[in-house]
């Protein structure tokens, strides 16, 4: 079961200003990454359960990061239905996303008062996922929408709490326009763990971006 509750995982991620996204099949390849982004400062991470078998990928990462990463909150993105979201909550994932509003992964979260994250598109979806209870709204495909839609739902509805996923980076001008815009924390993937991160094994490099993209991150909210 989850170790941490959902009002804890909103308060990370509001407070951290980043969720990190990560897929891989290579169990000890993910714990070099997530051992990375953790050194650089992190404190949540979203494992995207794409692949096959994902749901053993997560159980060895998870047990890692309860045992070496003391405050390490791990979560699973892609998650399509509540039977998906109820298997990888029995492995202790402490939050849930996914890619569109689903009332069945709501109500097997809410159960178990994990917190899920829904991707939504529309003011009407926001206000739905709301009224099931949702703490953090994820925005996506946040290229597509941009922060100036964000800005627009902040406008009649300032205690929304939305995180942009897809079309964030780690450049300064880009995570400005989103905080600037009132997110209350953004979704990072291919932007911050590259494939070229991956392919060149490159994790020193990987916890300097992570490090200073939160210092960005800081900065900007100050």
């Amino acid at each position: 079961m989850a170790k941490y509750s959902r009002i804890e995982v909103a308060n990370a991620m509001k407070d951290t200003g980043m969720v990190p996204l990560f897929y891989h099949p290579d169990v000890e390849l993910g714990k070099k990454v997530i051992k990375a982004c953790y050194d650089g400062g992190v404190r949540l991470m979203e494992f995207t359960a794409r692949g096959d078998f994902a749901f053993e990928v997560f159980s060895e990462l998870n047990k890692y990061a309860l045992k070496e990463l003391p405050g390490m909150i791990m979560g699973v993105g892609s998650i399509t239905d509540a039977g998906a979201a109820s298997m990888f909550m029995q492995m202790g994932a402490n939050f849930v996303v996914t890619p569109s509003l689903r009332e069945d992964i709501a109500l097997v979260c809410n159960r178990r008062k994990v917190l899920w994250s829904p991707g939504c598109g529309s003011l009407t979806e926001i206000n739905k996922a709301e009224e099931m209870g949702c703490e953090i709204i994820k925005v996506f495909p946040g290229s597509i929408y941009g922060p100036g839609f964000v800005k627009a739902i902040k406008g009649p509805q300032p205690w929304t709490s939305i995180m942009p996923t897809g079309g964030v980076s780690t450049d300064e001008e880009n995570l400005r326009a989103w905080f600037e815009a009132g997110v209350t924390c953004v979704g990072m993937g291919s932007k911050l763990i590259s494939a070229e991160i991956i392919s060149t094994k490159d994790f020193e490099r990987l916890e300097t971006m992570v490090r200073d993209t939160l210092r960005t991150i800081a900065e900007i909210r100050s």
